[in-house]
């Protein structure tokens, strides 16, 4: 019977019972008085007073317990180490990278993580031989009869297959360009060639006619992509020419001075990474190289536009002969590991990866790399502690994570290459990278805005990984998640141009974060005092929370999604 319908008297004693216990309350006995004056005590069953509701307690959030723990002043205390001075920049394979190496292997053993590298001097370090090679300055160009010299008529960047002499028939491609409705490969086979192009996109009315939105292209901002597709095509140089307006080939090779004594870095005995040779040349040596004149030039780039498409330009490249020697010398450089063992599941490994190298010193100037990616490094550090806290407490992991901070990124991402080529944990094993890169700091489109962080990558490989990071955010962290740079047609290529595209590569999911370059991009201000301790702690939590949720859910990532 409810409450709303028993009779008055017994809901009183009911009510009354509710002081006693439950057994004492089924035996109570109510007086009831008589006319007579006889008074008996009669029994009365009276049902069993309700107990209060005890609420159940909440489910403790024991992620956020954690997350706590990575904080701005020990994010600071790590990067202002490792973006001193003293560190020289942290160039790979030179002293400022070996001492941050070591720095942070013994972050990793302090905290108890383990190092996996079997058959090292350190099992926290990767060994592997580079080799380094600079220009030797001495290059030579020779075309009808007349030479010219290395950085006042061309220059190089990147690997060379000219240290010696060689006899050279190039091709001329136009702009080098190939999308939908548009190549300049047509009927061209470039396999084993060296090609002539053009710098810069087809313009009218001073906008780039391949453009969907009036801005400049992938083609027209940067050279690499051009470059990149040259060497898809097979082709084994590229000699590039710029004709724009106000061009000066003698500034820019100037500007370009200090960074060509630096040197470039590749695998010991790899064939220079099979990218294209790159080459560029003045324009007076282009016209000569074309076996042409400037108004030819300009007719040709004028006609590019009114066709819609590719202008089969009547010029005859000139045969020429070039060498580019440079020096060569091996090392040896290191991919620092922290591994922390899952419980039920530690057989799958979750890898959170930043890049700890610079480009170090430059014309005298130490390159700190604080934001790039000092920030990666340290988030990664403190990630590292907050795990090892929770396994500590009985709240470890159920899978196994592999903390990794990679060097010769600046080089073109060498060393998570290396790791992807030589892992120490099976790949079939590994079921996502999070990779962090330049997490310190504010771009210009994202001033006087809510804090933000861009996310490329997250739903390339598997539409669950994207669902974790979203709703980590939403649970947690609650700022702007930047989805701009997921584009496949974005001309920066970022998602292209960190640590997690070498897992990317083998169908591993990754989620890469990134705030955006600076004025301070490569620069020597990019520095700990421009650093956004508080910023960056929050998006170093929404990394670790997307981790909590990888390493801990009840079944594996799926790969589900084959996006560009």
């Amino acid at each position: 019977m409810s409450y709303k319908r028993m009779p008055a008297l017994l809901l009183a004693a009911a009510l009354l019972a509710g002081s006693a216990t439950a057994q004492d309350a089924g035996k109570r006995k109510v007086k009831v008085k008589r006319k007579d004056k006889d008074q008996t005590e009669t029994p009365a069953t009276v049902a069993p007073a309700p107990q209060p509701t005890r609420q159940a307690p909440l489910p403790v959030d024991k992620a956020r317990i954690y997350a706590d723990g990575i904080t701005q002043e020990d994010l600071r205390r790590h990067l202002t180490v490792l973006a001193s001075d003293e560190y020289e920049g942290r160039e790979t394979g030179e002293k400022g990278q070996k001492m941050a190496a070591e720095y942070i292997a013994k972050q990793f053993a302090a905290l108890g993580l383990t190092g996996p590298v079997r058959d090292s001097d350190n099992p926290y370090l990767q060994h592997f031989t580079m080799e380094r090679s600079t220009w030797a300055g001495t290059g030579t160009l020779k075309v009808g009869g007349q030479s010219y010299q290395w950085m006042k008529d061309f220059y190089g960047a990147g690997n060379s297959p000219f240290d010696k002499e060689t006899a050279l028939q190039p091709v001329f491609v136009g702009y080098g360009i190939e999308q939908e409705g548009y190549t300049d490969y047509a009927d061209l086979d470039v396999k084993g060639k060296d090609l002539i192009i053009l710098l810069g996109e087809p313009m009218k009315g001073g906008k780039p006619v391949l453009s969907k939105d009036g801005n400049a292209t992938k083609w027209g901002r940067d050279y690499r992509a051009k470059s990149a597709l040259a060497t898809q095509k097979g082709a084994r140089s590229v000699f590039f020419v710029d004709y724009a307006p106000g061009y000066s080939f003698e500034k820019t090779a100037s500007t370009q001075k200090p960074y060509l004594t630096r040197p470039s870095i590749s695998f010991l005995g790899a064939p220079q990474s099979g990218r294209a040779a790159t080459f560029f040349v003045s324009p007076a040596l282009g016209l000569k190289l074309l076996g042409t004149t400037e108004a030819a030039v300009r007719k040709y780039e004028a006609g590019v536009p009114s066709m819609g498409k590719p202008n089969n330009a009547a010029f005859k490249p000139a045969k020429f002969t070039v060498v580019a020697p440079k020096k060569r010398e091996q090392f040896t450089t290191e991919n620092v590991l922290g591994f922390l063992e899952g419980t039920d599941k530690k057989d799958e490994i979750l890898v959170v990866s930043a890049h700890y190298d610079h480009i170090g010193i430059i014309g005298g100037e130490v390159h700190n790399g604080a934001d790039d990616d000092g920030s990666g490094t340290v988030s990664v550090l403190e990630m590292a502690e907050a795990f090892v806290k929770a396994k500590a407490e009985g709240n470890g992991p159920r899978r196994s994570i592999l903390f990794l901070t990679v060097t010769g990124e600046e080089k073109g991402l060498l060393g998570s290459e290396y790791y992807t080529d030589h892992p120490v944990f099976p790949l079939a094993q590994t079921i996502a990278d999070l990779n962090i890169d330049m997490v310190g700091r504010t771009d210009k489109e994202h001033e006087g805005k809510p804090d933000y962080v861009y996310v490329i990558g997250s739903d390339k490989l598997s539409s669950e990984l994207y669902n974790i990071v979203e709703n980590a955010n939403k649970e947690y962290t609650m700022i702007d998640l930047d989805y701009r740079f997921n584009d496949p047609a974005d001309p920066n290529r970022f998602y292209y141009r960190s640590d997690h595209y070498n897992f990317a590569k083998h169908k591993i999911p990754v989620a890469f974060f990134f705030n955006g370059v600076h004025a301070d991009y490569h620069g020597a201000k990019d520095e700990v005092d421009k650093i956004e301790f508080p910023k960056m702690e929050k998006r170093a939590r929404l990394v670790y929370y997307a981790a909590w949720e990888l390493a801990n859910r009840e079944n594996r990532i799926v790969v589900d999604s084959n996006k560009p």
